[in-house]
């Protein structure tokens, strides 16, 4: 089989669904009725608007939010929380902390994130033809949003944990259309380099896009809940703080009134942001997709039952939380006893394939806020531990556990765990925080995923990260 780099893999741009294509066979293979170059599949507005709404659809993709962005954070995290039970061995080795170098999902993410910034990429290329001023001012906060956010990702899983190691990933800012450019040698950009370039294009997305946008699209909100995010990572409290604030009070958003909402009902008051799915276009149903690892019931899908979530994990919620397993019957708390395929604890979370994948939730800004809030009056800033407290308490009686009488960094830490379960936060959060896991440092080489081999075969200049051969 041939190999192939990141850039030869982005070439082409399918107009009809959104995808690229390669081959086993030869490095590109473009069949002419499935395919159209990107020049000309991006030289009119309607191409434009075709190619942006492609791009959406590759999100669900199981490389990215459709399984491994959300599955992949929470394996790498798994001491009291999870247990992979599948027969996968790619998950096997994510769960286990014992990650070969050719770990077959730590190659698919980081392909198709790559695929999918070329896309991004091209269509920035190509908005001249919009001759349309807001039009064009969407696409582009669309398409840098959607950048920053991969990049986002991206320099998580595989560059190093140290904001100053020179170990990021790649920064490809240019679309790639042909073997020449595609051919160019490539290296590692430093995880500051990074992280600059995430900042500016969601600082872009954010003045670019517009305050409310169609279900499933960003908006500008949107941009200020990431870039809460990427401030809350880097430890910059007082500015996700403010971001966070500004999406409580003004995108419109709301709490629903239960935990389950957002995971059985698409559109809801409180999602910022999902990842659009539905019976015939999602993440998979046999052996892919949120859903299929994680469910494991006999009525409505069934699921493979492949993620067991541990009993210590499930201790730590009262008995009256809807967030562990609260009710007699499933699907009347998130967690559950299994009673299919396998006997376990299972998240109810992702139990339809058809479901929409919240990527950002109104719960989480609240979270950040808090955590702000908290920290900030220690570090010299102008935090609000009693706000801090209203925020966890209007979480935690949502989800119908006891109202805390003062809060603290370590149970705003614990709130957000338990809030935030099997939703793709738990190795990004332990880091950043410096927690141990079993006893062992969170950002030890062996919870950052390999570059994949083929990238360093083919004579890129990418050196492999700590701990791989």
């Amino acid at each position: 089989m041939k190999k192939y780099t990141f850039r030869a893999a982005t070439v082409a741009l399918l107009l009809a669904a959104g995808l690229l294509s390669t081959s086993c066979e030869k490095q590109l293979d473009i069949q002419p009725q499935q395919s159209i170059d990107a020049g000309l599949a991006l030289g009119t507005p309607e191409g434009i608007g075709t190619a942006v709404v492609g791009a959406y659809s590759r999100l669900y993709t199981p490389g990215l939010y459709g399984t491994n962005l959300v599955l992949i954070p929470d394996l790498l995290a798994s001491e009291g929380y999870v247990a992979w039970q599948g027969t996968f061995q790619s998950y096997r080795e994510l769960a286990l902390a014992d990650i070969e170098n050719f770990n077959a999902d730590a190659l698919r993410t980081w392909r198709e994130a790559y695929r999918l910034i070329n896309i991004n990429n091209l269509i920035l290329g190509g908005l001249g033809t919009i001759t349309d001023a807001d039009t064009r001012a969407q696409y582009e906060g669309e398409m840098r949003l959607m950048r920053g956010l991969l990049y986002f990702e991206l320099v998580r899983l595989y560059g190093q944990p140290d904001i100053n190691s020179p170990l990021g990933v790649p920064l490809q800012l240019k679309g790639i259309n042909t073997l020449t450019e595609a051919s160019a040698k490539v290296g590692r950009n430093s995880v500051q380099e990074v992280y600059t370039q995430i900042i500016a294009d969601m600082q872009a997305a954010e003045d670019l896009l517009p305050e409310s946008n169609e279900e499933g699209r960003f908006d500008k909100f949107d941009a200020k809940a990431l870039l809460a995010r990427v401030y809350l990572q880097q430890g910059k409290y007082a500015e996700a703080g403010a971001l966070a604030d500004e999406v409580i009070t003004s995108s419109g958003a709301s709490l629903n009134p239960s935990v389950l909402d957002i995971f059985t009902s698409k559109g809801s008051a409180e999602a910022l942001f999902e990842v659009q799915q539905n019976d015939q276009n999602n993440a998979g149903t046999t052996n892919d997709g949120l859903a299929t690892f994680y469910s494991g019931k006999t009525t409505g899908f069934r699921g493979r039952a492949d993620v067991n979530v541990s009993s210590v994990f499930v201790a730590q919620y009262e008995t009256s939380d809807m967030r562990g397993i609260s009710g007699e019957n499933i699907g009347e708390s998130l967690l559950y006893v299994g009673d299919a395929v396998r006997a376990g604890r299972r998240s109810f979370k992702w139990n339809d394939p058809a479901q929409n994948i919240p990527i950002i939730r109104l719960a989480e800004m609240y979270l950040i806020r808090a955590e702000a809030n908290v920290r900030l009056p220690s570090e010299g800033g102008n935090g609000n531990p009693a706000a801090a407290l209203e925020d966890i308490n209007l979480i935690r009686e949502r989800a119908g556990a006891s109202t805390l009488g003062s809060v603290s960094t370590a149970e705003v830490l614990r709130e957000r765990e338990l809030e935030l379960a099997f939703e793709g936060f738990r190795i990004h959060d332990y880091r950043r925080t410096g927690r141990t896991l079993g006893g062992n440092p969170s950002t030890a080489p062996n919870r950052v995923l390999p570059i994949p081999d083929y990238e360093i075969q083919l004579g890129n200049a990418l050196p492999q990260n700590p701990g791989y051969n």
